[in-house]
């Protein structure tokens, strides 16, 4: 098994879906809101870089209306591109606006098990092996933590959760686990360890942060000061907008936009107050709530739209994004899932959005699949084809060996043919097979994928973590336990 990262980069393929008259307005009734509404910022030291800054700071309320020319003049400090750094150098990843990368999803509590089957509560020792399996995947360009490691204390559930990935995978992680101070400060001292020290740490980033907002119009306080501890550290942060029409948002797409916008953008600028230059992602999973029961959907139109569109808005912002994909509504790998993960994907594809979330999951985030995460991998790799286009040269027009098969013939002793069938995608879980070897075996796709899940897990062995390492990141968090 090779380092190798796949990403989509040069795309042929493009989708126009704001004009710049649209994002014009988008940008200017976000401003409006977070200066005439407010946006809630629940931390004393957030309100404080806010008064320091001339925002108008409601204590009662933690309410802060900022003027627009504050917001941006915050936001041109953020850097438009950097690096996420990997335990293996090889694997880094370019945040530069021409490269689209796929990771996990997180905050999952349910896991399909592989062996069994049956669905159940996760565990550390998921973390693992859901991190074993991305390893192995040169599709899954880093890692969220997918699921909770539930059988661990809540206060330091997060730091296990970060040695379990860093012990079984040499790629970037990205955590949306750490929700306080000390979290954030022991989670710093454990990536600085494994990075060699802290300057180490700033050069080459080994772990990102992403906290989600409040919706509508809220931040989180103990993400908030996490936030903070990260960024000063020089670890990027992202902020995540999971607004959502009907509930959350208004009930047109354009109005949760702005409320999303208004979300994220205000969180950034706070960071960019308290320490400017300091590297910062969008972040959005946007959605309709369902007209018949309010839930969340994981899938529909609305979310292919939102996930295009938030693109723009990030771009607008010449900030990196990090996209809710995949992570489909359907409760197992079916014909709702291929749906709701291709055309999610594709869209937030052929906008180049910089990375993509969800892999694995189902119910909306909520149950995590093997069988799910490659045939997601399956769904990415057939984009990646997609988004290639039809070169049109010399050597694909292919003049002389039509002349030389002429009418009638066939092309498949053709040297031509050897050199470029290469380039025909080939698909693993795709079922091409006669219909009566179908009707046969009765078997499909997800077990096939389930089959994969098993093997790499049987067989594949990360690079190790050394000993003494591993032995330091775990005083860390025993440390912040003790306390």
């Amino acid at each position: 098994m090779t380092a190798k990262i796949k990403s989509i980069s040069n795309p042929r393929l493009k989708l126009d879906i704001l004009s710049p008259e649209d994002v014009a307005r988008l940008h200017t009734a976000t401003l409006e809101v977070i200066e005439t509404v407010g946006v809630r910022f629940p931390s004393q030291k957030a309100l404080d870089i806010w008064e320091t800054h001339g925002a108008k700071v409601d204590r009662d309320t933690m309410t802060v209306k900022a003027d627009g020319q504050l917001i941006e003049q915050a936001l041109q400090h953020a850097p438009s591109s950097y690096s996420l750094a990997a335990r293996n150098p090889q694997q880094d990843l370019p945040l530069d606006g021409n490269h689209v990368y796929v990771g996990t999803d997180g905050c999952g509590v349910e896991v399909i098990d592989l062996h069994s089957g049956l669905r159940r509560r996760s565990g550390l020792k998921d973390v693992e092996e859901i991190a074993i399996v991305a390893n192995y995947l040169e599709e899954i360009a880093f890692h969220w933590v997918p699921v909770s490691a539930q059988d661990y204390p809540p206060e330091t559930r997060g730091l296990h959760e970060l040695h379990a990935i860093w012990e079984n995978s040499t790629k970037h992680v990205q955590t949306e686990s750490i929700y306080s101070e000390r979290e954030a400060q022991a989670a710093v001292e454990m990536a600085a360890a494994i990075a060699g020290d802290h300057q180490s740490l700033r050069i080459r980033p080994l772990l990102s942060i992403m906290q989600c907002t409040a919706s509508p119009l809220g931040q989180d306080g103990g993400s908030l000061e996490a936030a903070l501890v990260a960024a000063e550290a020089g670890l990027p942060v992202g902020f995540m907008t999971m607004a959502s029409c009907l509930t959350t948002g208004p009930a047109t797409m354009a109005g949760t936009l702005v409320v999303g916008n208004a979300e994220v953008i205000s969180a950034m600028a706070l960071i960019q107050l308290a320490f400017p230059g300091a590297p910062v992602f969008y972040a959005a999973a946007q959605t309709a709530s369902d007209l018949r029961t309010g839930a969340y959907t994981g899938g529909g139109p609305e979310d292919f739209l939102f996930g295009a569109a938030t693109n723009v808005l990030a771009d607008f912002y010449n900030i990196p994004l990090s996209m809710g994909s995949f992570a489909t509504g359907a409760k197992e790998p079916n014909w709702q899932a291929g749906i709701d993960n291709s055309l999610s994907t594709f869209m937030a594809c052929v906008v180049l959005s910089d990375m993509l979330l969800g892999v694995g999951f189902l119910h909306g985030s909520r149950i995590w699949s093997y069988q799910q995460m490659l045939l997601d991998c399956e769904i990415f790799n057939i984009i990646h084809k997609m988004m290639e286009g039809i070169p049109i040269n010399e050597e694909t027009l292919a003049l002389d060996t039509i002349r030389a098969v002429g009418p009638g013939g066939n092309f498949l002793a053709q040297k031509h043919t050897r050199q470029h069938m290469q380039d025909i995608f080939l698909p693993q879980f795709m079922d091409r097979r006669p219909y009566n070897e179908w009707e046969e075996k009765g078997d499909g796709p997800p077990d096939w994928a389930g089959e994969k899940a098993r093997d790499i897990l049987a067989k594949h062995i990360p690079e190790p973590l050394d000993p003494r390492l591993s032995a330091e990141l775990l005083k860390i968090v025993s440390a912040l336990e003790s306390k």
